[in-house]
């Protein structure tokens, strides 16, 4: 698979860093895989440019190597051969190269020169206050430790906080571009395909080559010798230090428990003793927390939940590693077995609500409502759950939605039994309007679509 997709935001963001005047310092972060190097690659093409990868090698090393990339971009001999150990020597060669079209330098995985010497950062902030911040340059600082780099280049106590011009911290692919990677798929295919990768085009790419779902499951997650197996392990390892607890977090909130009481009793710990672990996982973008879309003061609400984000974490603690004593016993096809008869039900239907919830949003840009809504997510109280609420927080309409990812089409049994969930629901409940939205992956009944066609607040999407 050799394709460049979505990503049309972040490069017009760099396009237009690039074309200010005078310097720039970009931080751009995020996890591993997801990537960083493939944007800034796509980026540098066709403009004077240099890429360096930082390696988990001595500062002097790196050095070196940085010195022996300059000298080569400068053709610059004798700073090849010279025998250097001062960063802003090799940063003077490099700038007296620039001519007057704005040159890129691009240091990926910079974390890993802090980790060396922690005083790095400093190094860096002296050398771009009184060389770099003068030239026509922009530098991109990438990182995939995303605790070190918000660390070392955005917190406050950072040596070079308050001289970055921007920052973007990259994410997954949304679902909405994956017809892109596999565009022979089917719908319901590429949303089982998403509901494992998650969007990381590293994952994507390994899946491109697989027949199905479970071929490619089977072979690039279950095998041992696959970096998928054992992934969550190794992420975790290069963020945290306490790689055990956070585990035994993940693991309880992917087996159901998502209420902090909960989690707190399953651990047999007590609740303020999980607050940092649970923080942490949020900033790593593994888990957020969730409140009823209707709440006033989420950050006080006492019904919020623990959701893993990341879907292939999910997939990963659901199917993986719950099943690890079978698959180092030489019994994959147990657990395989295991994942055929519960995946979907146990994983992709949940997912398949965040695909519809996504959907919701493009449909709002695209005037799909008389009224723009601007909140939307899940609504649950002690003994209902709606799937999709979305409203206008200074108007009067509201919409109810329900996704359904099941064999057949659905009814007008489900339409109805959304009706009644909504009265539930006391945002406004005297004076609202209710507009309603169903998504199947299987389409819907002859009945429901005519009755759809009759009434102006009921949509339909498969």
């Amino acid at each position: 698979m050799d394709v460049f997709v979505d990503r049309e935001q972040e490069l017009q963001f760099l396009e237009e860093e690039y074309t200010r005047s005078g310097s720039s310092l970009i931080i751009l972060y995020g996890r591993r895989r997801v990537g960083k190097t493939a944007l800034a690659s796509r980026f540098i093409q066709g403009k004077p440019s240099l890429y360096f990868l930082m390696t988990e090698e001595s500062e002097q090393q790196n050095l070196r190597a940085f010195q022996k990339a300059v000298a080569e971009q400068a053709n610059h001999q004798l700073l090849a051969s010279a025998a250097i150990s001062d960063w802003q020597l090799v940063f003077d060669v490099l700038c007296q190269s620039i001519t007057e079209e704005k040159f890129v330098l691009v240091l990926d995985e910079f974390q890993y020169l802090g980790k060396a010497n922690p005083a790095f950062p400093s190094v860096f902030q002296k050398i771009w206050d009184t060389l770099l911040n003068r030239q026509n340059i922009m530098v991109i600082l990438c990182g995939s430790l995303i605790s070190m780099m918000e660390s070392q280049t955005l917190q406050y106590s950072s040596p070079l906080y308050g001289r970055r011009t921007g920052q973007m911290k990259l994410k997954q692919i949304p679902f909405r571009y994956y017809h892109q990677f596999f565009p022979e798929k089917s719908r319901e295919e590429l949303i089982c395909y998403y509901a494992v990768t998650g969007g990381v085009p590293k994952y994507i790419e390994l899946f491109d080559a697989e027949a199905d779902i479970y071929q490619a499951i089977e072979r690039n997650i279950l095998s041992r010798s696959s970096f998928l197996y054992d992934e969550p392990n190794f992420l975790l390892q290069r963020e945290v230090a306490e790689v055990g607890s956070y585990f035994s977090i993940i693991k309880t909130i992917a087996a159901g428990n998502q209420k902090l009481s909960k989690i707190a009793g399953a651990l047999e710990l007590k609740q303020t003793g999980l607050t940092r672990y649970l923080k942490t996982l949020i900033d790593l973008d593994i888990l957020e927390r969730e409140v009823p879309v209707t709440e006033e003061n989420p950050e006080k609400s006492k019904r919020g939940l623990y959701k893993i984000r990341d879907n292939f974490m999910l997939f990963w603690f659901r199917f993986v590693y719950s099943n690890l004593s079978l698959i180092e016993s030489g019994h994959t096809e147990l657990a395989m077995k295991k994942i055929r008869a519960s995946l979907v039900d146990s994983h992709i239907s949940y997912v398949y609500e965040d695909i519809c919830l996504e959907t919701m949003w493009q449909l709002n840009g695209a005037d799909a409502w008389p009224f723009t809504f601007d909140r939307a997510g899940r609504w649950w109280n002690s003994d209902t759950e709606i799937d999709i609420v979305a409203y206008d927080s200074t108007g009067q309409d509201m919409i109810f939605g329900e996704c359904k990812y099941w064999e057949g089409p659905v009814g007008l049994n489900v339409l109805q039994a959304l009706e009644e969930k909504a009265n539930q629901v006391e945002w406004k409940k005297e004076n609202r309007r209710q507009w309603y939205v169903l998504f199947s992956v299987h389409g819907f009944t002859e009945e429901l679509q005519r009755l759809a066609e009759q009434r102006e607040d009921v949509q339909l999407y498969s």
